[in-house]
């Protein structure tokens, strides 16, 4: 799952990117609004945490782009204001959470798995697909009720594909949902290859049935055929 942090003071995002990351998210990090509508115009991410108060603009500016670029990324605001008039304004124009600094990490977290499991499943705490059980909350797969030992990527593929059944994903999409920023130091997409054929063993290897189907030239599908 990807993360963007909007935030400027470095003391703070260091400590929230690192605790995020300990806990299996690939985090961004944007320090100013001008890096926030660079990253949010060219990445697409599972939650975007933003700071109202930016050295070179509003957060709520940075939310208000993505509602017009039709992001589906769920949106956290953090802020050190705690106004009402702020917090029903996040609020209205399509935070879906918002906290007060100071705040505790564990607390933030608990939000943002809040925000991703509603706005990818529908509040579900468990994703049934056919044989394969997944519960994001705990980041655990199992098939026909055996665990399943993925790696972070595998598994964020994993649930990328079941949230986008039937749709055609191009080698793009994957890559910028499994590396973001990362990405761009690339130089092919060799390594979605080896990601996949990983994936798709340990499904067979399980009794799990291939769902995955190469689209040539563009990508790949998630069939529930």
């Amino acid at each position: 799952m990807n993360i963007l942090l909007v935030e400027d003071e470095r003391s703070l995002g260091e400590s929230i990117i690192t605790y995020l990351s300990k806990e299996g998210y690939h985090c961004e990090w944007a320090e100013n609004f001008s890096k926030a509508s660079e990253k949010t115009w060219a990445y697409s991410y599972d939650c975007v945490i933003v700071d109202i108060t930016l050295p070179d603009g509003n957060g709520l500016d940075v939310i208000e782009g993505l509602k017009k670029l039709k992001s589906l990324s769920g949106i956290i605001i953090i802020s050190a204001r705690n106004s009402i008039e702020d917090r029903i304004k996040g609020l209205d124009i399509g935070a879906d959470d918002y906290i007060t600094k100071p705040f505790d990490l564990s607390e933030l977290n608990a939000r943002v798995k809040a925000v991703i499991r509603r706005r990818n499943f529908d509040a579900q705490n468990e994703i049934v697909f056919k044989e394969i059980t997944v519960k994001p909350y705990d980041r655990s797969v199992s098939i026909h009720e055996q665990f399943v030992s993925l790696t972070k990527k595998e598994f964020d593929l994993l649930v990328f594909f079941i949230s986008n059944q039937n749709r055609v994903i191009t080698k793009e999409s994957i890559a910028e949902h499994l590396w973001g920023d990362d990405m761009d130091m690339a130089d092919s997409y060799d390594f979605i290859y080896s990601h996949l054929k990983n994936l798709r063993k340990k499904i067979q290897e399980h009794g799990g049935n291939d769902y995955i189907e190469t689209v040539y030239g563009i990508g790949y599908k998630f069939t529930n055929h």
